[in-house]
């Protein structure tokens, strides 16, 4: 694959959105207490790469602890559609973006490769020992 456009929207389509990523460069899994609770399956681009189309003023924002991002969710349905950050580990200023809310096929989903990050420890370079609960 190489860099697309994808749409996608929180469950009722209040809050929908775009974005410009190479899927097949691979997707994100964390533990972070946040991560592990949602079971957040994300991918992170850079905060050019994303466009809010409608609904940015039907979100609640969410952080907490050291503050490394802050998570949209919709104020209607509840869904966490994306969110946004900065950590030097990764590169700086990102947009972590909801896999679930994008409009993708089970069959495109079941392809894409999936990165593992320890957040629960703040070890950013390296996969918690147990990913099977991610």
């Amino acid at each position: 694959m190489t860099q697309q456009t994808y749409t996608g929207s929180c469950h009722c389509g209040k809050v929908r959105f775009e974005v410009d990523v190479d899927l097949a460069a691979g997707t994100n899994r964390c533990n972070c207490s946040i991560c592990a609770k949602l079971r957040a399956w994300t991918v992170s681009v850079p905060p050019q790469q994303l466009r809010v189309l409608s609904g940015e003023n039907e979100t609640s924002t969410y952080a907490w602890g050291s503050k490394i991002m802050t998570r949209q969710f919709c104020r209607h349905c509840g869904v966490h559609v994306y969110g946004a950050g900065h950590l030097a580990e990764i590169g700086g200023d990102f947009c972590g973006v909801n896999i679930a809310c994008l409009d993708l096929d089970p069959q495109t989903l079941a392809t894409l490769p999936v990165r593992y990050f320890d957040g629960l420890n703040n070890n950013w370079q390296h996969a918690p020992k147990e990913t099977r609960y991610l």
